[in-house]
């Protein structure tokens, strides 16, 4: 029994197995655990980049928890060895909307699935910004955290693109809430519908057309799946320079 998960029994119960899911990210290993009391997952990083988007992600469930309009899974602990780190939280069954998208069988299923991401972002980027919640220059946090990736040669981003997004930087736009790293891998899909963020560790206070543009970057070029997504989607419509860049651009250094 990996001695990890059994600091966590206080909380979770007598473990009865344990496994590893056949889709794996690349940044965390994902184990589904099952125990008395219900069933749950593991994500272990172990490269220090990785453990610290962990750790935020930790913190981004911890923080919302209550929060019962922020659609993420439940929180169960963290921990921190001196070689990896280990985050348990709810196992949520459902499966990605990249996932779904492969296996809808007609284009009719595919619109309804985008319209529901459209209408799950459009909610999301709609909510009250708590009054107890810090706000930054996300754009200016990202330009910060971005140099650092260039010097630990950490990112596919360069200085020259840093530079350029630093001098073109668009128009400013009322921060909402966002999730950070809004694709399709990152949105999961419950009872045919879009219903729950993973991934968050980049969810915070911040500009709502990356969000949008990592959203629909998957689907740009199909007209067809572009409308669904803004029937569900009605706060805004990103110019494709916007897109440029966020998608072709400050996503390059994340």
């Amino acid at each position: 029994m990996n001695p990890i998960v059994l600091q966590f029994q206080h909380t979770i119960g007598e473990i009865k197995s344990m496994e590893k899911l056949a889709q794996q990210g690349w940044t965390s290993i994902v184990q589904k655990v099952t125990t008395d009391n219900g069933v749950y997952l593991l994500k272990s990083s172990y490269k220090d980049k990785y453990r610290q988007w962990l750790k935020q992600e930790a913190d981004v469930l911890q923080q919302f928890k209550d929060h019962d309009e922020i659609h993420v899974p439940k929180y169960f602990g963290f921990i921190v060895e001196e070689s990896a780190s280990h985050l348990l939280m709810s196992f949520e069954e459902g499966v990605s909307l990249t996932t779904a998208l492969k296996e809808a069988k007609t284009t009719e299923e595919r619109r309804e699935l985008i319209k529901s991401f459209g209408n799950f972002l459009n909610h999301f980027h709609g909510l009250k910004i708590p009054e107890d919640i810090g706000k930054v220059d996300w754009l200016e946090s990202q330009f910060e955290l971005a140099a650092k990736y260039i010097e630990k040669n950490q990112t596919d981003g360069s200085l020259e693109l840093l530079q350029q997004l630093k001098n073109n930087k668009p128009t400013p736009t009322q921060q909402t809430f966002i999730h950070g790293d809004c694709t399709t891998d990152n949105v999961m899909v419950i009872n045919g519908r879009v219903a729950l963020f993973i991934d968050v560790a980049g969810m915070t206070i911040g500009d709502p057309r990356y969000d949008e543009s990592l959203a629909i970057r998957d689907f740009t070029g199909d007209n067809e799946l572009k409308s669904a997504f803004y029937e569900g989607y009605t706060r805004n419509r990103v110019t494709p320079e916007e897109f440029d860049y966020f998608d072709g651009g400050l996503y390059e250094f994340f």
